[in-house]
């Protein structure tokens, strides 16, 4: 499907998120669409997915004006969106789910709709079991079902936001070979939004670049990457320096602490955190790493064995009580668990500062927009959350937690962001770190984690493995470990 988007534009208030953007994507090419948080990508694709309506423009779907202005219209005409997290149903099984929106619905066959995923799966590469719940899935198997989903409905434009998240690298490998297999057999046009520039290189043949809101360039690939940086900011970076500090006490501790999960149980964990101190968990998805943050923070309770704060028994405690140990928790769904959709930004800072019966606004007010430029947060004191972009809302989310934490337990704290944006996020926690509070975090990053971890972790089957001093690590021996090679007379479980 050629897709052609004529002086496209949307505003948000006084952000103009996309400012006249004019693109052409030719059938069966995969392009990469790139750009900084709050660039306008997402949003220019949840135009052309329907989730949004332009304020003005036009969009062309094989030379002719397309008129649709919600999602299921877009997919009946061939264009599909599969989210960064899988808009499925976790209580249905996989076929329930792969018929759901088809015409005809509950009333399909459910031996022709097997018969039908059997031979889109075969054809991608895929294995899904129709009767498997989808709760039990990985976020590789979401992905493959909403993707059969969308063939099978006849989508033959592919939209994929940030989709080698949280998977591993053999997941994204078959992944990449669907696409490919889409793009070059079947004619499908593939946009892939992506902060991860090595994935870009490895799977597209060409990359558009947006710049707050407007069009700032394309390019037929193979390029140097630092090309790419340089398109997406006007600048390369340089590499980041890591001073040392020196560690104190331990400050928090699991002690001999089994933990349960819906998919996994992690069983006789020992582990201590020292003031200043970054421990990083890496893992494939499900493998337990939230399990472990989240014993710290009191949202999961110890089947058995202890945790402790500064010494103190605080096993069985509430999240609300471990707040006041000088916990704090950052999760990776911000706007699920983290942040409050539907809140100003100012009424954030009031739920988290305000400590008097009575509010006062302009005391609130002026707190945040003092936290707004520390924190280098684009947006105003009125701003509702959900408009800001994934940067953003995380570095909103950083700016909430208290001043002299004990921990904060941060879950994927750069997911979804641009390398500018996680260099920023990074060098606000890291000055946490300088001031003594401990960080512990879990990333699907492999750089990430070399890069910022004293000590690095491994959870798999079940049990958490000391992989030893970050310095000493290479992206290689991480990745065997996280895939299960533990040969290495270091790697031992805690």
């Amino acid at each position: 499907m050629k897709i052609e988007l004529q002086h496209i534009h949307k505003s948000f208030g006084q952000v103009h998120a996309n400012n006249d953007i004019t693109l052409t994507f030719e059938s069966g090419q995969i392009v990469g669409v790139l750009g900084e948080n709050g660039a306008g990508k997402s949003t220019l694709m949840k135009i052309l997915s329907g989730y949004q309506r332009a304020d003005r423009g036009t969009i062309l779907l094989d030379g002719a004006p397309a008129q649709y202005h919600t999602p299921l219209a877009a997919i009946q005409s061939g264009i599909g969106m599969l989210q960064q997290d899988p808009l499925d149903v976790p209580a249905l099984t996989v076929i329930e789910n792969f018929i759901y929106g088809q015409p005809g619905g509950a009333l399909l066959s459910i031996k022709q709709a097997e018969q039908q995923l059997s031979v889109i799966c075969q054809r991608l590469g895929f294995s899904l079991q129709p009767n498997a719940p989808v709760f039990s899935l990985s976020i590789s198997q979401r992905q493959q079902l909403e993707i059969a989903r969308l063939i099978a409905l006849g989508v033959r434009a592919l939209i994929l936001d940030e989709p080698t998240t949280g998977i591993s690298a053999e997941q994204k490998t078959l992944l990449f070979n669907a696409l490919r297999t889409l793009a070059k057999r079947d004619s499908v046009t593939i946009l892939l939004v992506s902060h991860k520039l090595e994935d870009v290189l490895a799977l597209c043949d060409e990359v558009v670049v947006l710049r707050a809101g407007t069009l700032v360039g394309n390019a037929r690939l193979p390029v140097p990457q630092t090309e790419l940086v340089r398109m997406m900011f006007g600048q390369v970076f340089a590499p980041q320096e890591r001073p040392d500090v020196p560690l104190g006490n331990v400050v928090a501790a699991l002690n001999n602490v089994t933990l349960r999960g819906k998919r996994v149980t992690v069983s006789d964990l020992n582990l201590d955190i020292r003031a200043g101190e970054v421990i990083g968990i890496a893992g494939l998805d499900g493998s337990g790493q939230e399990l472990v943050l989240r014993a710290f923070t009191g949202l999961v309770k110890p089947r058995r064995g202890q945790v402790l704060i500064n010494g103190e028994n605080v096993t069985g405690k509430s999240y609300v009580e471990l707040i006041e140990h000088g916990i704090a928790f950052g999760a990776a769904g911000r706007l699920e668990e983290g942040l409050i959709a539907g809140l100003t930004l100012t009424e954030h800072m009031a739920l988290v500062k305000n400590k008097t019966p009575f509010i006062r606004w302009d005391i609130i007010t002026t707190l945040t927009q003092n936290l707004l430029k520390e924190y280098d947060v684009r947006g105003g004191p009125q701003d509702f959350i959900e408009r800001l972009s994934g940067g953003n809302q995380q570095r909103v989310l950083i700016a909430l937690m208290p001043e002299g934490c004990t921990l904060m337990a941060l879950e994927q704290p750069t997911r979804g962001l641009d390398v500018d944006s996680a260099r920023k996020i990074w060098g606000q926690i890291m000055s946490r770190r300088d001031r003594g509070t401990a960080i512990l975090f879990t990333s699907p990053e492999l750089d990430e984690l070399l890069t910022y971890s004293d000590r690095v972790f491994v959870a798999y089957a079940g049990h958490l493995y000391d992989a030893g001093d970050a310095k000493t690590l290479t992206i290689d021996v991480l990745g065997r470990l996280i895939g299960g090679d533990f040969n290495r007379p270091e790697a031992v479980a805690h």
